[in-house]
C-alpha cells in the first residue's frame, strides 16, 4: 500500500480520535455538573442510555467513516428514541416509528427510480470489475451481489442499511500488506466469500448483532504479510466470513 493509500485512513482515524475525545469530555463534564447539583439528576438518565450509544456511534461513525449514511441513520434512531425521556410527548414513540419506516421506504422506492441519487451504489451485475482495486457498495433498502474474478482485492467500504450484500472474492488476489475493508451494517447484513487461505483481522463494533469468520477450514497464507482488516460496525444486523 503506498503512500497516496494510507492518508485516507490516517485522516479518517484522527477524526475518530477527536471525535471519540470530544465526547468522552462532553460526558464527563456533564456528569460533573450533574453530580454537583448544577444540572438536574435526571440528565444523567439520559446520558447513560442505549439510545444515547446508539447517538454517541453515529457521530463517531459519521466523523470517521468514508460513508457518512450509517451515522447518520444511527443519530436518527437514537434521537427518535430519546425524545420521550425528553419532551411529554401526548404518544407512545413505539406507535410511529415503524409508520414512519414504512413511508421512509416508499420515498425511497420512489425516489430510486431517478437517477444519479447516493443509494443508488447496489451493484448488482456479478462481474463489474472494481476501481482500482476498491470496492464501494450502499446498499440502503435494497440488496445486491457480486462476484470479483481475476482482480486485485484492496478494500473499500460495503454499507447496508435494512438491506443486505453479498461479495464473492474466491477469485480475487489480496493486495499486498494490509488491506482495510469497512464494513456497516445497520438491521442488515453483509456476508463475504474468501478464499480459505486469506489473512483475516475483525475489528467491528457489535450492538445487538454480530460480524463472525464461519469459515469451516482456515488454511495457513503462503504470504502472511498480506491481511485483510474488516473493521465497521453491526448494529442489529450483521455479517458473516465463508469459503466454500
Amino acid at each position: 500500500m503506498g503512500p497516496h493509500d494510507e492518508k485516507p485512513s490516517e485522516s479518517r482515524y484522527m477524526m475518530k480520535k477527536y471525535a471519540v475525545g470530544i465526547i468522552i469530555i462532553a460526558v464527563g463534564v456533564i456528569l460533573l455538573l450533574v453530580n454537583t447539583d448544577i444540572l438536574p439528576y435526571q440528565v444523567k438518565h439520559i446520558i447513560i442510555s442505549w439510545q444515547m450509544l446508539l447517538i454517541t456511534i453515529g457521530i463517531v461513525s459519521f466523523f470517521s467513516s468514508e460513508s457518512r449514511m450509517p451515522g447518520t441513520i444511527l443519530i436518527l434512531i437514537g434521537g427518535f428514541f430519546l425524545l420521550p425521556r425528553i419532551f411529554d410527548l401526548p404518544f407512545n414513540a413505539m406507535h410511529i416509528f415503524w409508520p414512519l419506516i414504512l413511508i421512509a421506504i416508499g420515498v425511497l422506492i420512489l425516489s430510486k427510480r431517478m437517477p444519479h441519487h447516493p443509494w443508488q451504489k447496489s451493484i448488482n451485475t456479478p462481474n463489474q470489475p472494481l476501481e482500482d482495486g476498491y470496492i464501494h457498495e450502499e446498499n440502503i433498502f435494497s440488496g445486491g451481489k457480486r462476484r470479483i474474478m481475476h482482480q486485485v482485492f484492496r478494500g473499500g467500504h460495503i454499507s447496508c442499511v435494512f438491506g443486505g450484500s453479498e461479495l464473492d472474492l474466491t477469485q480475487a488476489t489480496l493486495a499486498e500488506g494490509v488491506n482495510e475493508l469497512e464494513v456497516n451494517a445497520i438491521f442488515g447484513g453483509v456476508t463475504l466469500i474468501v478464499p480459505s487461505d486469506w489473512k483475516i483481522q475483525l475489528k467491528m463494533t457489535s450492538i445487538l448483532g454480530g460480524f463472525d469468520d464461519k469459515r469451516a477450514y482456515v488454511k495457513e497464507s503462503p504470504d502472511p504479510s498480506r491481511l485483510l482488516l474488516i473493521k465497521g460496525s453491526a448494529i442489529f444486523g450483521g455479517g458473516e466470513i465463508k469459503s466454500y
